[in-house]
This record gives structure tokens, sequence and C-alpha cells, in this order.
């Protein structure tokens, strides 16, 4: 997108960054609507393609709407790798991606994700492996390092470049760190300054004033946002509308309610209901979080079994909030 960011116009793309049981396609299509430029799946497992899971091959799908969309894969395996992509790309996404940042143990201690910054290496070798696999662009995200006394974030952008990596994506702390600490964004700045490929910087982008910080600090290609779209898809938006006026305006409370509904009914037409509203309580309290009121109406959702319970608690909140406010 054109901005105009500081006097200058700048072509700043906003991701949406793929998160684990979180970005399903009704909250993709809700960040696509408010403003998010590029989608990506939930990561996936080379493994879980290799040997034809179920479960796994239900993440794969995407409405068209969703395009430009990334599919975001994990594994340490090389030949396992490109056949993932090989099958992966049939599904025709903009490009492929894979994780050598999650820091969450269940990965780790399988070698996948962020322990992969400690072989470089053997990393470069899965991602040449992919990159040979296909046509589409692959891309990288990764860490700052696996520890404070192991940053190598430098030498590893390198390397996926050398490895034929389109594009990577640098979240700076480190494994131990999880999502502590503060994003070091001056790891960024070296990872851009070190290489040719587009960087995008990832971390701690929580509102418009952060997005412009990113930026200002880095030099990055674009920014990808995780923790702060969470109940808050209109963040895409917001960014947009400060990049090029300087200010911006919050949607209401009853926007927020009504955008969480329609992703839960969405939810609902995608997957049996019992599990779907199940899975919609972790976004509807990010939805709720910071409103009057919201620990009651909070513990209430949590309660609900059916969208038809949802929506009564959500209407009854709105109701109950006019008169306050009234």
């Amino acid at each position: 997108m054109q901005t105009l960011f500081r006097g200058l116009l700048m072509e700043t793309l906003l991701y949406l960054a793929p998160l684990a049981g979180i970005t399903d396609s009704p909250f993709r299509r809700l960040c696509k609507k408010y403003g998010a430029d590029v989608l990506c799946t939930e990561m996936i497992s080379s493994r879980g393609i290799y040997y034809k899971d179920r479960k796994t091959a239900e993440l794969l799908s995407f409405k068209d709407e969703e395009q430009p969309i990334g599919i975001q894969l994990f594994g340490n395996d090389p030949d396992i790798m490109a056949y993932a992509a090989k099958v992966v790309e049939e599904k025709n996404p903009a490009f492929i991606d894979i994780n050598m940042g999650c820091p969450m143990p269940k990965i780790v201690n399988n070698g996948d994700g962020c322990a992969l910054m400690n072989d470089p290496l053997l990393a470069g070798k899965v991602i040449e492996a992919a990159v040979k696999a296909v046509k589409c662009p692959v891309t990288v995200k990764f860490r700052a390092g696996y520890s404070a006394d192991r940053i190598n974030a430098v030498e590893f952008a390198e390397i996926a470049e050398k490895s034929g990596a389109s594009r990577i994506t640098v979240h700076p702390r480190t494994r131990d760190q999880l999502y502590s600490g503060k994003a070091d964004r001056e790891i960024i700045a070296k990872v851009k300054n070190a290489v040719k490929i587009p960087v995008i910087g990832n971390g701690d982008i929580f509102s418009p004033e952060s997005a412009k910080e990113m930026i200002e600090k880095t030099g990055c290609d674009g920014i990808m946002i995780a923790r702060g779209a969470l109940g808050n898809p209109f963040i895409f938006a917001y960014i947009k509308e400060y990049f090029a006026t300087g200010s911006y305006s919050a949607v209401s409370a009853e926007k927020r309610l009504c955008e969480a509904l329609w992703q839960t009914r969405e939810m609902c037409s995608e997957k049996p209901e019992k599990v779907a509203v199940a899975e919609a309580r972790k976004h509807l309290a990010w939805y709720v979080k910071g409103l009057r009121g919201s620990a009651k109406v909070r513990n209430e959702i949590m309660k609900a079994q059916t969208y038809t319970q949802t929506e009564q608690i959500i209407t009854e909140y709105l109701k109950e909030s006019r008169c306050i406010n009234d």
C-alpha cells in the first residue's frame, strides 16, 4: 500500500502473522476486511502432510478471497519439507513460509521451529530443498536466536538468502524469551542491512504508533502483526489510517462485538458447533477485553455451549452497556 509517512511516499505491506490455533479462515477474512494486505495459514506440520494426516490436511484450506495468502510449514527434514512444499503448492498459495522461529517446547523438542537456529547449515538445506521443489516464492520466519548467548539472526538471514528465500520475517526475541521482555528492533535493523531480500519486522506491534516506530528504527519492508490482532482485527485499518492522516478512530464496542459474532458464526459454519464455540471462546474473550464489565461477560462466554447462547450473552451485554452509557 502507498502511504504518506513523515512526508515520504512509502510502500508498507501489513501482514497477519501465522498463529497456531488462532488464524483460521474466519479470522483471516476479518483481518483482510480491515486492511491486512497479506495473510498466512496456521503453522502446518510438513510431517503431517507427508504421512497424510487428516487434521493436518484440513489446515491447508483457504478461500480465494484470502489471496494473497501463504501456507506456513514447519519441519527439519529437507526431503520431507520438499515433499510437503510440492503438495501445498497445488493449493496455489501466493508463497510458502517455513517456520524457524516457533519457541514452544512441543515444537522445539522435536528439532523444529526455533531449534533450527542452533543448526543454521541444516536450516539452509531445508530452505534450499523447498525452494528447489516449487515454483512459488519460499519465505522464512525466525527469531533473534535461540538464547541470549546465541543471537545469530544476521548469520541466519544470510544463510536463508543464499539458500533461495525470497523474503524473511524477523521476530527479535530469543527462543528463551518466548513472548516476554521487549522486542529488540535493532536486530531487525542489522538483518535489514545484511541482506538484499525484503525483511518483514515482527514483534510488539500493538498500535499504529508502534508500527511507525518499527519502520523508523528498522527500515523494514513490511510489518507483521501477531498478538496485536487478537480480538482486534481493526488494527490494520488503524495503522493505514494513521499512516495516511496522522490519526485514527477506534471502532465502537458495538461494532467490535458484532464482528466477534460474525467470526463465531463463520467458525460454526465450518466446524461442528460445539467445537467451533469452544474454539471461539478465546477470541471472544479478547474482543471484550478492556470493555466496561468485561470480566462478567467473559465468564459467561466461557460457559456458552452454542452460538445462540453466545449471541444472547453479547446482545444482553450491549443492551446493558447502552443503558449505563445513557
